[in-house]
């Protein structure tokens, strides 16, 4: 039973969700299809790309991954079918994929099938399905388009290390508000080599990590390393985005003593 995973900036109050679960239905029926999440920012390639990289590989081999993105197609940003990791993803090559793999794809291709529709403006419906079905029949990835070698690139922000200082920032804020950042649990250990810290955001300081969120009071500060194995800033059932004044792209610095 093939596993189809979708995600958008769709939301979930109008059709195109609806949509394209049943175009994928009306082709095949017996598909399990899952949404990672359509609540993405609109057009925020960095947010869907943070989403899938952290969920992806919970999946089993083989399944296929719609990305609902920026969807339009021209002569830069190409629709584009990859086998990575044995897994398949499909959408526009806005440099989205780059933020979600560490390495190259093992396989590209830009697609090269016709759209079931005379109309450009819902291409996860009338080139996407089209292409996902293909891969879940178990017919070739060839045969959806030509071949390319590379992708397009979007350099992503990572963390400076300036002597005992590592420079990060905030990359995501998950549903509960918890800040997350750039800064991975191996730079923290390969910098800091045990020494005292402190992390440092917005006027506040924190010098402990913890290892969960009620490891503090309620409502204070607390800083952990997550499942990702990244730096995290929240407040234990507390809203840390808006009670200190966090977001995406804001600094955030970890300074040891000497």
């Amino acid at each position: 039973m093939p596993i189809i995973t979708l995600t958008s900036d769709w939301g979930l109050k109008d059709h195109y969700l609806a949509a394209v679960k049943g175009t994928i239905l009306n082709y095949l029926p017996e598909a399990r299809i899952i949404d990672i999440s359509h609540n993405i920012n609109p057009f925020d390639a960095e947010q869907a790309a943070f989403v899938i990289k952290h969920s992806y590989k919970s999946f089993p081999k083989g399944t296929i991954h719609i990305i609902g993105i920026s969807t339009e197609e021209s002569d830069k940003y190409p629709h584009t079918a990859i086998f990575h990791e044995e897994h398949y993803f499909i959408g526009t090559d806005t440099g989205v994929f780059s933020m979600i793999f560490e390495k190259t794809p093992e396989k590209i291709f830009e697609l090269d099938i016709p759209q079931d529709s005379d109309h450009f403006t819902f291409s996860s419906r009338d080139r996407f399905v089209k292409a996902a079905i293909h891969i879940a029949q178990g017919k070739k990835l060839e045969e959806l388009g030509n071949k390319k070698n590379t992708i397009n690139q979007k350099i992503l922000f990572r963390p400076v290390v300036d002597k005992n200082l590592i420079k990060g920032l905030v990359i995501y804020v998950d549903e509960y508000e918890n800040i997350i950042t750039n800064i991975s649990e191996k730079l923290f250990k390969e910098v800091g080599k045990n020494k005292k810290f402190s992390i440092m955001f917005r006027g506040e300081s924190v010098k402990k990590i913890h290892r969960s969120y009620n490891d503090v009071t309620v409502g204070e500060i607390v800083a952990l390393f997550n499942s990702m194995d990244l730096l995290e800033i929240a407040m234990n059932q507390g809203k840390a985005s808006s009670l200190l004044g966090l977001t995406v792209d804001d600094s955030v610095m970890i300074e040891f003593e000497e």
